[in-house]
């Protein structure tokens, strides 16, 4: 034990991530959990992927005992995510656990959710599907009660067989692909509108408010690109259309000129994006670069905020569909308590849709586990948000039923302007007028 308090002791001297980070140790059971107050993530990015991202005593006497579920002990409950705390979709992944986060030390600071304490064991899978089944098995090991808050389509398709295996819930993945909204799932809850539904309203928008004829698709080559050209291509024959030129580029990396070379062979008025924020970056401002500059949308997954950072002035007029309402709207309840909530977990942390589903995602499991009382269960905490009234987070519905797993079809646009901000619209007129 005296060893163990002086590693806390060193820890709490070192300078995390290059001197950015403050690290807290909080003494949960016999299990110390380091967690970063401000705006990094205390991860060792020279690790490889799957590396955990927070320490924990092994074998500790002192350890709570689980109270026969896995993940369950007396005095709290542990939780588990695999996401990209490391590279190009690490700011997904850091600001889904800051909102997670955020959420839970909100209802701890309160005495808990029917008297527990709610803690999260976080991994790093770098947006790596093989990271994240590596992440995932280790998690289940280490008997967390539920899984919360995967970060991307081809980590989620990997990790989910292995989390339906042992019947572990699988909460609100920040991905809308198609296949995760199969009823068959009986432990997968999604929060957030689907790119099926996501893409359908870019198209409708581009061709109701602009009379766009000609549509290009660039998407990054795996399944998340995949799911969301496939309903980019689904929307566009609804309306009697198809892409006229389609661009891809690989998982993780910056290479997106041949994609673009493609692109511009189809002459298009306007270009639906499926990726992540620095490869989308670097599209956008290669085609402007080159004189290419049609009408460019993005999905949600692709992260506002960090995209707007690495565009700057290339970044006015991109277009953004997002599945959460806009952070900074202060006359809603819900934006409220999510100010209140980071304000206290990350003081000088920007609010960002990112981090907001992150607590939206931490409120979820907070309501399903109020709902269950003390005697928790992971099949209580799966029928009481499929099988139960609409959960209501402060104003913000989700509405879930026994052949629906996921809360909202809500979909909002989003314009980036000249100030480098992000404005919310309901016509793709009100930014180009």
């Amino acid at each position: 034990m005296k060893q163990k308090h002086r590693l806390v002791a060193a820890l709490l001297s070192a300078v995390a991530l290059g001197g950015v980070a403050v690290i807290v140790a909080i003494s949960v059971g016999g299990l110390s959990w380091f967690n970063s107050t401000e705006a990094e993530v205390p991860t060792n990015q020279d690790n490889a992927p799957g590396v955990a991202a927070s320490a924990v005593g092994e074998n500790s006497e002192a350890e709570s005992v689980p109270l026969g579920e896995p993940g369950v002990f007396d005095d709290y409950i542990l939780f588990g995510q695999s996401a990209a705390f490391s590279g190009l979709a690490s700011e997904l992944g850091i600001n889904m656990r800051r909102g997670i986060e955020s959420a839970f030390q909100e209802v701890n600071a309160k005495g808990g959710v029917n008297g527990r304490r709610l803690e999260l064991k976080f991994m790093d899978d770098a947006y790596e599907p093989e990271a994240a089944i590596s992440n995932t098995k280790k998690l289940i090991e280490e008997r967390v009660f539920a899984l919360i808050g995967a970060v991307g389509t081809p980590t989620s398709r990997s990790a989910t067989p292995v989390a339906a295996a042992e019947g572990i819930p699988y909460v609100a993945p920040f991905t809308g692909a198609a296949f995760l909204r199969d009823p068959e799932w009986k432990n997968i809850v999604n929060l957030r509108a689907s790119y099926n539904q996501e893409t359908e309203e870019m198209v409708e928008r581009l061709t109701k408010d602009l009379g766009v004829e000609r549509v290009a698709v660039m998407y990054q080559d795996d399944s998340y690109g995949r799911a969301g050209y496939q309903g980019a291509k689904s929307a566009l024959a609804r309306r009697g259309m198809e892409p006229v030129s389609v661009g891809l580029y690989p998982r993780n990396t910056l290479a997106v000129k041949t994609g673009l070379l493609d692109l511009r062979r189809g002459d298009p008025e306007a270009v639906i994006i499926i990726g992540a924020y620095q490869p989308v970056a670097a599209l956008i401002s290669w085609a402007r670069f080159t004189g290419l500059d049609p009408v460019f949308m993005t999905v949600s997954f692709v992260g506002s905020n960090a995209l707007a950072e690495e565009l700057g002035p290339s970044g006015e007029g991109v277009f953004v569909t997002q599945v959460v309402p806009f952070p900074t709207d202060s006359g809603l309840p819900i934006v409220q308590s999510y100010h209140g909530a980071l304000l206290d977990y990350a003081p000088f942390a920007v609010p960002g849709f990112v981090s907001f589903e992150g607590y939206l995602a931490g409120r979820l499991a907070i309501a399903a586990l109020e709902r269950c009382g003390r005697e928790v269960t992971r099949q209580c905490f799966i029928d009481s948000i499929n099988q139960g009234e609409v959960i209501d987070i402060d104003g913000f519905k989700l509405d879930f039923g026994p052949s629906d797993n996921q809360g909202s079809d809500e979909v909002f646009l989003t314009v980036i302007g000249s100030d480098g901000a992000y404005h919310p619209i309901t016509t793709l007129l009100e930014a180009t007028q």
